[in-house]
């Protein structure tokens, strides 16, 4: 048995592989990203909280920290995170500005979620705590718009993203422009915000997908040499 390769479909097919593997190689290389994600975020999240600090530099030993923090709501402002759903059910999240009784600025925190029909702060007056409390919950970095985010409409209050500087400008206050809270807190008067909005448990099927592509590599590599099978 000998093989006669033609021109185009070599080429053809050395493109094609080349694409395959390439695909493969990078899911393989999301596959340790998210792994690393996975530990960090199941170790920072589940650690006893720390003293949140006035002016935290490390911004990425910070993320998916738990924390804990002394304030008061400024329940005056409230912006609504849109297109947020609990269990299947659509919603906003509520972002409230909390003056820290450290002097260490005025933070933006992420209450939790609530239905539509209570995005309206006169709907769940007992949700308005008043005075001072103990926040706990994790830091989450702010990333910014994706590639297909739409854009905030502040006049409607419609934020699709996190923009600090917008909000501090409708505000009053200054936020710092590197992160925010998420409150862990699943006892609020009236039930809602829904808090602790975030989950450990996170899909991670990048394995699946890189043993496609190197399979359809092989798969192509088979045909490739069918193909070209001569008998003596």
């Amino acid at each position: 048995m000998s093989f006669h390769f033609k021109l185009w479909p070599t080429i053809l097919t050395g493109i094609m592989l080349f694409i395959l593997v390439a695909l493969g190689s990078w899911q393989v290389q999301r596959l340790n990203w998210k792994n690393e994600l996975i530990t960090k975020i199941q170790t920072r999240a589940t650690e006893e909280p720390v003293l949140l600090a006035k002016h935290p530099v490390d911004m990425e030993k910070l993320e998916f920290q738990r924390v804990n923090v002394r304030g008061r709501f400024d329940h005056s402002t409230e912006f609504h995170l849109v297109n947020r759903s609990l269990n299947g059910n659509p919603g906003l999240h509520i972002i409230t500005p909390f003056l820290r009784n450290d002097k260490g600025g005025v933070l933006l925190v992420n209450r939790g979620w609530v239905p539509f029909e209570k995005k309206n702060s006169k709907s769940r007056r007992e949700s308005l705590v008043s005075g001072e409390l103990e926040l706990n919950g994790i830091i989450r970095l702010i990333k910014g718009p994706g590639v297909f985010t739409p854009l905030n409409d502040p006049e409607t209050n419609h934020w699709f993203f996190i923009d600090p500087v917008a909000k501090s400008k409708i505000s009053g206050h200054s936020f710092p422009s590197g992160f925010y809270l998420l409150d862990g807190n699943v006892e609020v008067p009236g039930g809602f915000p829904v808090g602790h909005q975030w989950t450990l448990d996170i899909r991670n099927d990048h394995l699946q997908y890189a043993i496609t592509w190197y399979s359809l590599a092989l798969a192509l590599l088979v045909i490739f040499f069918v193909y070209h099978r001569q008998k003596d």
